[in-house]
């Protein structure tokens, strides 16, 4: 019992350093990560070869997909690239239905854009265009935060899925397909909870700022559609190529969408389509002062908290500790719930998506061929849970619900009664369509 104690210390020790001391989440899955193999005690040699392998072998699998996800995100909210997407579903919805207009334009969005900078891209046309329909702000933003967080959680490139994906080697193609389908689906609730709960609390939605900006210049909507879309479409293509033969002109198609379906290659070539969004591309947007430089500085502590989850795993792997915890846990008979579970868990303490899909995908890395889980399916499904059990649920410790809340017009009684309650539907809303289709997959 020695090894599962040790582990169910460690989470606890991971949360408390991060949300009581305030430890970054990097410095807290490393110390956590180095105790817990000095005291399960492996070898130091095996320690170290854990905590090398760990960082470099994970950020190796997902490390230049992190950077390339969020260069891209930054030149479309820049450019006025995610802005033009956002008014094109707009107008194909109808300005009357503004409520499932922006829950929808939060789905879109938040694929390839954070949840918080997508929330404050589309703060000024959420306002404009409720305060039009003569709507409550609560009404559309909650809509908005939901349709964000749904796919941010759910849909790579964004880092949190990614990262889970990369982690539990799951094939992102699928991850990709089967979480627009997961967060489709859960984006039902989250509209009707807009409309009927939070169209009651009435917000004036105050104009302060021009929608548009101030040279009125943004890429069309096609320009801006196909950094997001190219890189997803290529990735699916080459996850569907496996049913193509290895013989004659198939297989020399099935190279090629191998190649270019490689989720670095595809987002290289989402990242060409990005230079098309600038009205002129000028060498400062690509300059460590410019566009790209602040991308990167925005995603360096994603990625160093990526690698800390893959020290973490591999310490786990390493000791055998995780196999015993699985043997433990697969008595309990909770099946996918599981990674829900401790997703939620590490959520709810701790306040970041992000640091809960890579911690839980840490700690299920040594657990998944106990636990049954082994087929491509079971790992796209997993992943899922991860990032259903992420939203789940979104509070004061979230930095989304200071900026939804704030941005809105909400104070914190409204926000936890609007904004919390919603990620929780939405959360478990996921999760039932999930287990759903993990029963037809299976």
């Amino acid at each position: 019992m020695l090894p599962i104690i040790y582990i169910l210390l460690s989470v606890v020790a991971i949360v408390l350093l991060i949300t009581r001391l305030k430890l970054h989440p990097f410095l807290a899955l490393l110390f956590v990560s180095i105790a817990f193999g000095l005291v399960s005690g492996m070898p130091f040699n095996d320690l170290i070869i854990s905590i090398q392998d760990g960082f470099g072998g994970t950020l190796g699998k997902i490390g230049l997909i992190i950077i390339l996800g969020v260069i891209i995100g930054a030149f479309l909210e820049h450019s006025g690239g995610a802005m033009a997407l956002a008014e094109k579903v707009l107008h194909l919805i109808g300005e009357k239905r503004v409520v499932t207009a922006m829950a929808i334009i939060g789905y879109i969005i938040s694929i390839p854009v954070f949840a918080d900078s997508g929330f404050v891209l589309m703060s000024a046309l959420n306002k404009s265009l409720t305060k039009k329909a003569g709507l409550s702000l609560a009404a559309t933003s909650i809509a908005l935060a939901m349709g964000l967080i749904l796919t941010h959680t759910l849909v790579p490139p964004t880092p949190g899925p990614l990262a889970a994906a990369g982690i539990l080697e799951a094939d992102l193609g699928k991850v990709i397909f089967m979480g627009l389908v997961v967060a489709a689906i859960a984006l039902v609730p989250a509209i009707v909870f807009a409309k009927k709960v939070a169209a009651k609390v009435y917000i004036d939605p105050e104009i302060e700022e021009p929608v548009k900006q101030e040279n009125n210049y943004s890429p069309g909507v096609i320009k801006s559609a196909l950094p997001i879309f190219i890189p997803i479409a290529l990735i699916i293509l080459k996850s569907m190529s496996v049913f193509l033969i290895d013989s004659g002109w198939q297989l020399n198609v099935k190279n090629v969408l191998s190649f270019i379906g490689e989720p670095v290659i595809a987002l290289i070539i989402g990242f060409f389509f990005c230079l098309a969004l600038p009205q002129k591309l000028e060498k400062s947007m690509l300059s460590a002062d410019g566009w790209v430089g602040k991308a990167l500085l925005d995603c360096t502590g994603i990625i160093l908290i990526t690698g800390a989850g893959g020290i973490f795993g591999k310490v786990l792997q390493n000791s055998e500790a995780g196999v015993l915890m699985g043997n433990s846990l697969s008595h309990l008979n909770i099946g996918i719930f599981l990674p829900f579970i401790l997703s939620a868990a590490f959520k709810s303490a701790q306040g970041s998506s992000t640091v809960a899909m890579i911690t839980t995908a840490s700690i299920m890395t040594p657990l998944m061929v106990v636990l049954g889980f082994t087929s491509e399916w079971d790992k796209v499904f997993v992943v899922l849970a991860i990032g259903a059990g992420s939203i789940v649920v979104s509070h004061a410790n979230d930095s989304l619900f200071w900026v939804v809340t704030q941005m809105s017009g909400m104070n914190v009684k409204t926000g936890y009664r609007l904004h919390t309650m919603g990620t929780l539907i939405v959360g478990v809303a996921s999760m039932i369509a999930l287990f759903i289709l993990f029963l037809i997959f299976h």
